[in-house]
């Protein structure tokens, strides 16, 4: 039983038809929400799929959203549902059944290819900074230079111990780096080591296929989900780092196996541009702020502009328009 697609059917135009592929095509109901042209010629597409779930695809505006089992129904997919005058009862209603499903270990595990992480082991003699710098060692001659300079980093960031549990090491390689650990369900699974000084090799990284980092901190009743590229950014607005800028599958199904509204924000650069095409594919939010030619990424934003107002312009700034995406990105990128 297909849930969501046996819903939507209801909803959908009464003009309408079904192509020789198996698409119903209706008139897209989304165009005028992104800033395009009314479609009038019937470019908007539904479609059941083999793995009991729907997808949709607008074919004027590029719009486009997916459900299968297994998975919580999307923020885009409930405003596809809205944009269809489907009432809020019923989503709210169709968002617990998809829940249930997902409950069901069985079905979930064998549609959604979750990662699996191993659990790694942190540089050697690595502890939690707080645990080196006791009360005694406070005073600047009383600790290791090295460990004075990578407190004096956290600080130059923006950021505090109470931000991330941050590690050290005192071993060769890693004295002038600071450790961020990777969680995934309480468990490490990974690091990088970030140098505090000048280096032709900024990180030193353990990190597996798939893995978003800080998202474990993410399963709470926050509406949004921004994703960056680098765990500095991530951390100063507590939101989630794609490590990169490539969106691998395996993130993908991460991200979306949250239920929540995922915006983009690329660093301004030239793999930015990449992250930011990848974004589209993936069917996320790109958000790209006004914010002044200076600032090149999000800890970038929050130094000048605070945290709060840095989410608040991210959010405010957030586009699911193609079309307002790409013309947003030659001032973004220029």
């Amino acid at each position: 039983m297909n849930i969501v697609f046996d819903a939507l059917q209801i909803y959908l135009p009464a003009k309408r038809k079904q192509t020789p592929s198996g698409w119903l095509a209706f008139n897209a109901p989304c165009c005028e929400h992104n800033g395009t042209t009314p479609d009038t010629r019937q470019r908007g597409g539904l479609i059941a799929n083999a793995e009991e779930g729907v997808s949709y695809h607008c074919f004027n505006c590029g719009f486009k959203t997916s459900w299968r089992i297994g998975r919580n129904i999307s923020y885009k997919m409930k405003k596809f549902m809205r944009w269809l005058n489907v009432p809020d009862d019923v989503i709210t209603k169709l968002a617990l059944q998809a829940l249930q499903t997902k409950t069901d270990t069985v079905g979930y595990k064998s549609i959604i290819s979750l990662p699996k992480f191993e659990t790694k082991e942190l540089p050697a003699k690595s502890k939690p900074i707080h645990e080196w710098a006791t009360y005694k060692e406070l005073e600047p001659s009383g600790m290791d230079p090295n460990l004075f300079k990578v407190l004096s980093y956290i600080m130059e960031r923006k950021m505090t111990l109470n931000d991330y549990e941050f590690y050290w090491s005192p071993e060769v390689g890693f004295k002038d780096r600071l450790i961020i650990p990777f969680y995934y369900r309480e468990k490490i699974v990974g690091y990088t080591a970030r140098k505090t000084v000048e280096s032709k090799v900024k990180y030193l990284s353990e990190q597996q296929p798939g893995y978003v980092f800080n998202i474990d901190e993410q399963n709470d009743d926050r509406k949004y989900v921004v994703a960056v590229e680098g765990p500095i950014d991530a951390i100063a607005i507590d939101g989630v780092a794609l490590l990169g800028s490539e969106v691998k599958e395996q993130q993908t199904a991460l991200l979306n196996s949250l239920g929540k509204h995922v915006i983009v924000v690329p660093d301004r650069d030239e793999a930015g541009q990449k992250l930011v095409h990848d974004s589209i594919e993936a069917g996320w939010s790109v958000s790209m702020p006004e914010w002044s030619q200076d600032i090149k990424d999000v800890n970038d934003a929050v130094r000048k502009y605070g945290r709060l107002y840095t989410l608040y312009t991210i959010v405010k700034n957030a586009e699911e328009s193609q079309l307002k995406i790409k013309l947003r990105m030659k001032k973004w990128f220029a």
